[in-house]
């Protein structure tokens, strides 16, 4: 099934986007799970927002990125879908929502890079989006022996959970909690109001249909919550996946979904 796939030279991607922001990316998995991975640097603490799919161990590859290796390294997933919160379990503090503690619990429930183990809805949704997944979620494979049916994301317990209001202190940086459910019951977004940057997770990205009726979706509660981004003064939107934006994107994108519920 996978021994056609080459072996990746550099399983994480990583780019720069400002002095404080950096990106990692799995780019051999598949589109669907390329989920961004978010160090955010601060002062006194450094803040990884969302830890990819947990394949390939991504602490090492961090600590590499940090400015001072003496400074903690704080992990948070925006939610507790796999291509999300995979990595969590690598970090000593780790931090969801109240809602998806449960649902982290339950990460090792299903081979996530088999097409097979996807709800048949989803996959029929997909495929008459012009996007069948394939059998296996990898572009490519971490080492030659890798066996993508024998992975299962690890599961873990957080540190700490948050709720609506809730901050992140990095020193000279506070990230604010927003609640914004509707992809997943405990969704979140990290909003830093001093300079209108918002992590977004998979409340708002680029390029996909926003996605509200996997397991634990709500079209209801997503209508809120895009009703709510619609309005947030953002500068930038650096998203759950791929690339980040401005607010006249972020207004596009809460309009086509608002749209398409027939509003």
């Amino acid at each position: 099934m996978t021994t056609r796939l080459p072996v990746a030279a550099d399983w994480f991607e990583v780019e720069v986007v400002d002095d404080l922001t950096v990106r990692l990316r799995e780019t051999s998995v598949d589109p669907l799970l390329r989920s961004n991975i978010w160090l955010v640097r601060g002062r006194d603490r450094d803040l990884v927002i969302d830890t990819g799919n947990g394949i390939v161990p991504l602490r090492p590859v961090l600590a590499a990125l940090q400015d001072d290796g003496a400074k903690p390294l704080v992990g948070i997933a925006t939610h507790a879908h796999g291509d999300h919160a995979g990595g969590l379990h690598e970090f000593d503090e780790r931090i969801v929502h109240v809602s998806e503690v449960d649902r982290l619990a339950e990460l090792g429930d299903r081979a996530i890079l088999l097409a097979e183990t996807w709800p048949q809805a989803f996959r029929e949704e997909t495929a008459a989006a012009g996007y069948p997944l394939p059998e296996v979620l990898l572009e490519g494979l971490p080492w030659p022996d890798f066996d993508a049916g024998g992975f299962f994301p690890r599961p873990c317990a957080p540190t700490r959970t948050v709720r609506e209001g809730d901050h992140i202190d990095l020193g000279d940086r506070c990230m604010e909690v927003l609640e914004l459910s509707g992809h997943s019951p405990g969704s979140i977004g990290l909003w830093e109001a001093a300079t209108g940057t918002l992590f977004s997770g998979d409340a708002a990205y680029e390029g996909w249909d926003l996605l509200d009726d996997l397991p634990g979706g709500d079209p209801e509660a997503y209508r809120a919550t895009v009703e709510r981004l619609r309005d947030l003064p953002v500068t930038v939107v650096h998203a759950g996946h791929e690339g980040s934006f401005g607010r006249d994107q972020l207004v596009a994108i809460c309009d086509a979904y608002l749209a398409g519920l027939g509003l």
